[in-house]
């Protein structure tokens, strides 16, 4: 057997990504290293991790996103690489810098990479400089002393966008002189406390469009693959409930321009490693418009890995391990359709409020083409710090229809009982007619009044029986007080 890339990985995250990582690196015989918060110690990627470091209390800030706990833990350890995950410090250059400075290999694109994509008016300048076309907007930061005038030049509706950042914070879709001033203003001391950067700029908004984006692998030989596109666009404000691969708005023809532009991206700013191409699709005008490069692994990356047979993280090891790509261009295909739906510990009909609390009964679906990756179990208590996010159900189908019709079945057998969660939107949208025909654009909620489909809906799910006895619980530690994020909280209200 081929020696693996590494021998020991740390990796910077948790949850589903966590395990999701450690897994393929136990594939590929390499040793693993997790870190915890004082709220994880009893999660799965802990337990699954050959070895863990306690890295401090839950919130973030003291934890995972503490650069120098985290550089301290692979230093202890002896972790050759680390792996970020999505999210934390995923996109985060001093991070990378920092691993540099100590000689650990960062399992992503370098620091000079992050640095240009990361600045997402750079990243329009540079690509708008390649023959990429960008959405009608602004070139550099705006303020309220300028707003109005740009505006008025590139036409409403308009979304304000901080520069940094992710995630949909800050964003806001306005409609007027008014709206514009406000949000240019909330967006930008938003962007300042969460990204340290206040910069934010404005773009043209299309109610119609499409969120359509290009997986990419590239290594340090200059070689640059593409794996083919994923639809995103069935969104809340302005983050991904369902992706699916292939886009049913796309031929054959548009197909490959989409392709040919991520690559021509990836080139321009000199990527390595895995990332993804982020373009709005008008088809109207039948344009496809750059919006972003998002510099790490993808929350939907296995969409992408049902329909290529590719396994995206391993790749990510041999690139960064100083490999060349174990694949051509041609030697890749996109075989038959398959859907993610993001499964969050929410209540869809409570405004999509977070659910922390214990897991009483988990029984996750299966059968021909269903993958299910999680971080869950019978008893896990889910913090209050953290994403909700809580599984991701992946089903593969011969074609559209086929899929559609796996990840009805999966949905009615997936069993979360003990918090809220959003399945019950997944089961409605994956019975709306207009999905079904491939109609969908990024306000497609809202189009077709998903919200209210679900208080009426009445489908029947498994129920598995009770079983008599004490509540299973695995910690004795007391439960930890409910709490909110600033920064979660403004997610949620779109700001």
């Amino acid at each position: 057997m081929p020696e693996p890339p590494f021998k020991k990985i740390l990796i910077a995250n948790r949850g589903e990504i966590a395990v999701r990582i450690i897994r393929a690196a136990k594939e590929e015989g390499i040793k693993t290293v997790a870190v915890y918060s004082d709220a994880d110690r009893n999660s799965l990627h802990r337990l699954l991790a050959d070895e863990s470091v306690w890295i401090g209390d839950p919130h973030p800030r003291y934890s995972y996103l503490d650069i120098e706990k985290i550089v301290s833990a692979a230093k202890k350890t002896g972790a050759e690489a680390v792996h970020p995950g999505y999210g934390f410090l995923a996109e985060n250059p001093h991070f990378v810098e920092r691993l540099e400075e100590e000689g650990i290999i960062f399992i992503g694109p370098p620091s000079q990479v992050q640095r240009l994509v990361g600045d997402k008016l750079g990243a329009r300048k540079k690509v708008s400089e390649v023959g990429v076309p960008i959405a009608p907007g602004t070139l550099s930061p705006v303020s309220v002393d300028d707003a109005v005038e740009v505006a008025d030049k590139i036409g409403y509706p308009l979304i304000v966008k901080p520069a940094g950042g992710g995630g949909g914070i800050g964003m806001a879709i306005v409609y007027d002189e008014k709206e514009l001033l406000e949000a240019v203003e909330r967006a930008s001391k938003l962007a300042k406390s969460t990204f340290a950067n206040p910069e934010v700029y404005i773009e043209r908004y299309f109610p119609k469009a499409r969120h359509i984006e290009v997986q990419i692998l590239a290594d340090t030989h200059g070689n640059v693959v593409h794996l083919y596109e994923r639809e995103c666009s069935v969104q809340r404000r302005f983050q991904k409930l369902i992706e699916e691969s292939p886009s049913p708005a796309l031929d054959e023809r548009g197909r490959e321009r989409i392709t040919s532009l991520a690559v021509k991206v990836a080139k321009a700013v000199g990527y390595v490693n895995a990332g993804t191409i982020e373009f709005l699709y008008i088809s109207d005008l039948d344009e496809f418009y750059f919006l972003e490069v998002n510099s790490r692994i993808q929350v939907e990356h296995p969409v992408t890995e049902m329909v290529t047979g590719i396994d995206i993280v391993k790749e990510q090891f041999r690139i960064a391990a100083g490999e060349e790509l174990s694949i051509s261009q041609n030697e890749i295909e996109q075989k038959g359709h398959a859907f993610e739906a993001r499964i969050y510990a929410e209540d869809p009909l409570r405004n999509f409020m977070p659910s922390p609390g214990v897991i009483t009964n988990y029984l996750p679906p299966s059968g021909p083409g269903v993958r299910v990756d999680s971080g869950i179990y019978p008893g896990y208590e889910i913090p209050s710090f953290y994403d909700p996010l809580i599984l991701k159900l992946i089903v593969w189908g011969r074609d559209r229809l086929e899929a559609i019709k796996r990840m009805r079945r999966a949905l009615q057998e997936t069993v979360i009982e003990g918090v809220a969660t959003n399945i019950i939107f997944h089961e409605v949208v994956f019975r709306d007619e207009a999905f079904n025909k491939g109609i969908i654009t990024t306000n497609f909620i809202k189009e077709r009044n998903i919200i209210e489909k679900i208080k009426k809906y009445r489908g029947e799910r498994l129920k598995l029986p009770i079983i008599a006895g004490e509540e299973r619980r695995i910690s004795k530690e007391p439960k930890e007080e409910v709490q909110i994020d600033a920064w979660k909280l403004s997610a949620k209200l779109g700001l």
